[in-house]
């Protein structure tokens, strides 16, 4: 396959990847810059603003796309210059091993400032980590058992939400790992919040491994396209069927006093673990900007946000902090002890601020990973 097309083939993973990063900086701003008015998933409609709701809406997509998006990308990596099976299962275990190592130390202080928080977040990074470690077992099974076991994990786990643990039971810290977001106390000074538990995300990951082969040399672009708007299609309709029915899936929506009223609550869901309702949507509208995206010349400067993520992620954690430190220093905290914008708008604003303040460092390390061969590079 000739080098430009190839490019263009691969460089709508990264647009994507970098656009639902860009929707990760605005949540983040909101965040640093707006937790007076915090929100909750799902959102509480009567206290959330419309124009807040939509804002956290907005991200929602992140995390789904990104984490289905890894799993492609575990796909290609094995790809490359006649590596094995146990090349890409030994590169996921290195690279999930750094990430969770990541999670509990560079990304908690950025959060935190503090060396020894009394309370450790396990977010995002935390549970991609984890995802990669659990794909490079998976990715020994047979494909057809890959595809079972993804579409099984997705759609079925809502049907373990009725189970349990107490804090004293020997199930508890495995099950609020995997499935159930609670706070587990390792000691009267160190508690674990288990913000973003892993089962679904392992099932959204397993499901980018398998869109692998569209992605093959030599696969037509218009036939990969019809199949990403076929998935994308499919699984907005079947959100539609279920969200409609109301029975699973999710917690219901209610009809109310006006027509946005009713959409709010239709589009409110769970995503701490994200549900089936959830993930449907979000890689539902994945999968359609995957194939638009290989169409369209249109935010190629997303390209290099997407080409080095954990040098955005942890780049723009330590920039909205900085950024938090510098204006409470100067405006003051004025919002029960912290300093805070006023209106949803200005979130927006800051965040094409800051995105803009991260673009050239991005621009300059991928265009470095593209003439390099270091190792090291690949991990950013």
């Amino acid at each position: 396959m000739p080098p430009d097309v190839t490019r263009v083939r691969l460089s709508s993973i990264d647009r994507l990847r970098g656009a639902v990063m860009a929707l990760m900086l605005v949540d983040h701003v909101r965040e640093y810059f707006f937790l007076h008015q915090q929100v909750s998933d799902p959102m509480v409609l009567n206290s959330t603003s419309v124009e807040l709701f939509f804002t956290r809406l907005s991200s929602h997509f992140c995390a789904p796309v990104f984490v289905l998006l890894t799993g492609l990308g575990a796909w290609l990596y094995g790809q490359k210059n006649g590596r094995t099976r146990r090349d890409t299962a030994v590169f996921l275990a290195q690279r999930g091993l750094i990430l969770i190592a990541l999670e509990l130390t560079v990304v908690n202080f950025a959060w935190s400032l503090s060396l020894s928080p009394p309370k450790l977040y396990l977010q995002v990074i935390w549970a991609i980590g984890l995802s990669m470690l659990a794909l490079s077992a998976l990715l020994w099974l047979p494909r057809p058992v890959q595809a079972a076991l993804a579409v099984l994990i997705m759609a079925g786990h809502n049907l373990l939400d009725p189970l349990q643990f107490t804090p004293q039971e020997a199930g508890f810290i495995p099950w609020a790992i995997l499935h159930d977001r609670s706070l587990i106390e390792l000691s009267p000074s160190l508690t674990l919040r288990t913000s973003y538990p892993v089962l679904p995300w392992i099932g959204i990951m397993l499901a980018g491994y398998l869109m692998g082969p569209l992605y093959r040399p030599g696969v037509a672009a218009a036939w990969r396209q019809r199949w990403l708007v076929w998935g994308g299609v499919g699984a907005l309709l079947t959100f539609a069927v279920l969200r409609l029915v109301n029975r699973y899936g999710d917690h219901p929506w209610v009809a109310g006093a006006t027509l946005l009223e009713s959409v709010r609550s239709f589009l409110n869901l769970t995503k701490y673990p994200p549900s089936l309702q959830f993930i449907l949507l979000t890689l539902g509208l994945g999968w359609l900007a995957l194939a638009g995206l290989e169409r369209l010349k249109a935010g190629a400067w997303l390209d290099r946000i997407g080409a080095v993520p954990l040098f955005f992620y942890l780049g723009h954690l330590y920039l909205l902090q900085a950024l938090y430190q510098w204006m409470a220093w100067v405006f003051g905290t004025h919002h029960a002890g912290r300093f805070g914008l006023d209106a949803v708008w200005q979130v927006w604003a800051l965040a094409a601020g800051v995105l803009w303040l991260m673009a050239g460092p991005c621009r300059a390390l991928a265009q470095l990973k593209q003439r390099s061969q270091a190792r090291w590079l690949s991990y950013f």
